[in-house]
């Protein structure tokens, strides 16, 4: 099992049922280390140093968040200007170098929404494009971007279903 970092970021979680199952996945491993940005940094004012020691001690990165108007939502973009800032990158040797990462997004939409030929011609993975990026100018690979749709109408079944799926595609 790879030394995982959660950097979830959901602005108004205690209104997510969906969210509240989902990261019980990481609390009842006791394999990641848990870190909600929201409870960090009410303020958002990103302890940017410390987020850049911290990151080097981890073999993956999970990025949890809801889909907000398209994209991250405010705190995780400022987290991301912040701490992948263009000074760091042009270390030598940089420390986040052959190190993956997994993208977590709940989207209270349907599936068939975000496609080409859907209601608003574009995919998650395209939305996803700010991230990615980020992390491939880093030399931090995206193993996979898992997309959790209806995430405001999921019952106990299919929540308990895609928590059994997050669970395998993280190897817990």
């Amino acid at each position: 099992m790879k030394k995982s970092l959660v950097l979830f970021a959901h602005p108004y979680f205690e209104y997510s049922t969906t969210n509240v199952e989902l990261i019980k996945v990481y609390e009842e491993s006791g394999s990641f280390e848990f870190r909600d940005l929201y409870e960090e940094y009410p303020d958002f004012h990103i302890a940017t140093f410390r987020e850049r020691k911290r990151l080097p001690n981890y073999d993956r990165l999970i990025f949890h968040f809801p889909l907000i108007w398209f994209g991250v939502p405010p705190l995780l973009k400022l987290w991301m200007d912040e701490v992948f800032d263009m000074n760091w990158f042009s270390e030598d040797d940089h420390p986040l170098s052959n190190k993956d990462a997994v993208i977590i997004v709940t989207i209270g939409g349907k599936e068939e929404n975000y496609s080409t030929e859907g209601l608003y011609e574009t995919t998650i993975d395209n939305l996803m494009q700010q991230l990615t990026l980020s992390l491939k100018v880093y030399n931090i690979e995206v193993q996979e971007i898992i997309a959790v749709h209806d995430a405001d109408d999921l019952d106990q079944e299919q929540l308990e279903k895609i928590c059994q799926e997050i669970k395998k595609k993280l190897e817990i």
